[in-house]
């Protein structure tokens, strides 16, 4: 079962109660140490893609005149060192032709490095919407953290998880609108749970509709898909099983489908690891999280 961690009370918190006795290797790390930029490696969790390289050459012109002055936080792993937090001043350093930087060593384990990567990177709003959203897949799946517990992780709310984690159901096309610019957080957030998602952005682009007018386009459409699609027992889709469906989906953080009939009905969860799976098992059965 996953160790109690400092959810909900800011980054420094977590790094606090996250520290533990130092190995041999580490031991001079109590405080800054100097480590060869060749020995550090990015980490493979951090929730971040897309680097902003123009913004990158003006960190590495500033530190080759004043130096990296703000060290980064990392980890010994394999014989070298893991990035928690700072792969920017890393990457600018690199540039910068430095052999050596400010760096503190921590002992963190794979769940708290994902956390504090995924903290520090909200806090300083260096995320895109998509990136954030699978920060916050990974952190449910992997760790089995609850939406309520990610959202205190991080400083948001429930529903703010929610509707981020909707966005990765978007088809491709209407990821790469969103990345772009062509449509906001809104207008993804409207067409999110459209059946024709990737038309309706489209359309949104054409027109330059607002999110009112864009949520309002979404509703006429599922209202539309709600009449034209049977039920198995032949009947039009009852929009409030859709609504339950939803209202289910943002309470468990899965996909639900609910199938209704004169004799009954079932309901289905997706999952989509086993670790989700897992999850699921323990709320059914009572079990601590």
């Amino acid at each position: 079962m996953k160790k109690a961690t400092g959810l909900g009370r800011g980054l420094s918190a977590l790094i606090d109660d996250a520290v533990r006795p130092a190995k041999p290797e580490t031991a001079s790390g109590a405080g800054v140490r100097e480590i060869e930029v060749g020995r550090i490696r990015p980490n493979p969790l951090q929730p971040r893609k897309n680097f902003d390289e123009a913004a990158i050459d003006e960190l590495a012109a500033s530190i080759r005149e004043r130096g990296l002055l703000q060290p980064i936080l990392i980890r010994a792993v394999d014989g070298g060192f893991e990035i928690i937090a700072g792969e920017r001043r890393w990457r600018a350093a690199q540039k910068a032709q430095l052999h050596q930087i400010p760096a503190i060593v921590r002992e963190f384990d794979e769940s708290v490095t994902a956390e504090i990567a995924l903290i520090e990177n909200i806090q300083r709003q260096d995320l895109n919407a998509i990136e954030e959203a699978e920060g916050y897949k990974q952190l449910i799946g992997r760790y089995g953290h609850s939406q309520d517990a990610v959202g205190k992780l991080v400083g948001k709310s429930r529903s703010h998880v929610t509707n981020l984690l909707r966005l990765l159901d978007l088809p491709d096309g209407v990821k790469q609108m969103l990345l772009r610019g062509d449509i906001s957080m809104g207008h993804a957030r409207a067409v999110a749970s459209a059946p024709d998602a990737e038309q309706l952005a489209s359309q949104i682009v054409r027109g330059g509709l607002s999110v009112r007018q864009a949520e309002q386009l979404a509703k006429q459409g599922k209202s539309a898909a709600a009449k034209s699609v049977p039920a198995p027992d032949g009947r039009p889709v009852d929009a409030d099983l859709a609504a339950l469906e939803r209202q289910l989906g943002d309470l468990l953080g899965l996909r639900v489908k609910v199938a209704h009939g004169k004799a009954g009905g079932t309901v289905a969860l997706h999952y989509s690891s086993l670790d989700q799976l897992d999850l699921i098992c323990q709320r059914l059965s009572g079990e601590p999280i």
